[in-house]
């Protein structure tokens, strides 16, 4: 019997091949995102140096769990991701999307990023 690759493994590997192609720098940063049942996340990634520079969740203290939908905090998450970078001095990324479809809380995140002054 043939068994078909999990969802996990299949975004993995589409991950893998989208991070040969982009890669960030202390410019220029990339932003990855990972999201799960229950949280999302955000990184500022400095790959030349293998260091997180900037980091926002749904895990945070700091993060006010009052969204009452998921895409809600992914808004609240791409907001404050992109105010701590602006605070730290990066105006531009590179946006990782981590494998996932840009759809619903991934492109949530992305527009609020792109809304309160990051480009990508």
């Amino acid at each position: 019997m043939i068994t078909k690759p999990d969802r996990n493994a299949t975004r993995k590997r589409r991950h893998a091949r989208v991070r040969r192609k982009i890669s960030g720098t202390q410019v220029r940063p990339r932003l990855n995102v990972y999201r799960s049942n229950k949280h999302i996340y955000a990184q500022l990634i400095n790959d030349d140096n293998g260091v997180t520079l900037v980091s926002a969740s749904t895990k945070d203290k700091t993060f006010n769990g009052e969204a009452t939908s998921n895409t809600e905090a992914a808004k609240q998450i791409g907001e404050a991701i992109a105010k701590r970078a602006q605070d730290k001095g990066f105006k531009s990324v590179v946006f990782d999307r981590g494998g996932y479809l840009y759809h619903g809380r991934v492109k949530t995140l992305a527009d609020a990023a792109r809304e309160a002054g990051l480009e990508f």
